[in-house]
């Protein structure tokens, strides 16, 4: 390597060196510091005060999770339309305003066509039917 190459890459040696460094020295000075006292009460699976009921293994709807990620989806392509909207005037002032209405619509057009998805699929409904499915079976 050509030593300008290396200098280049000195940085980043230094600061992963640094970050090896400090997690080993805060890791070492939990074993140090940390108390070592247990008993029956830390053992417990809950530490709230609270007595545990029934088996740990208990089960979850999966909707909870289809309907977080569906939320998390379209929350976060709608806050791309954020930067758009910051910079529309300005967009107007430079003649190019159509232009940017029509990319602003389109992006909403296909949000809307997502959420359509959704729905017509019952993604979005807490208990799903289905009678949608069982039409297509028998068809």
């Amino acid at each position: 390597m050509i030593p300008a190459q290396i200098d280049g890459l000195m940085p980043v040696v230094i600061f992963m060196g640094l970050a090896v460094l400090l997690f080993l020295g805060g890791h070492f000075a939990s074993v140090l510091l940390a108390p070592k006292k247990p008993s029956h009460l830390k053992s417990t699976p809950y530490e709230c005060g609270e007595q545990p009921v029934g088996s740990a293994w208990s089960m979850f709807n999966v909707r909870f999770y289809v309907v977080g990620l569906i939320f998390i989806i379209f929350d976060v392509e709608s806050v791309l339309m954020f930067p758009v909207a910051a910079i529309f005037k300005e967009m107007v002032d430079m003649g190019q305003g159509g232009y940017a209405l029509i990319i602003l619509l389109s992006f909403v057009s296909v949000l809307l066509e997502g959420i359509a998805y959704c729905w017509r699929k019952g993604d979005l409904d807490w208990v799903k039917s289905f009678q949608h499915s069982l039409k297509k079976e028998t068809k």
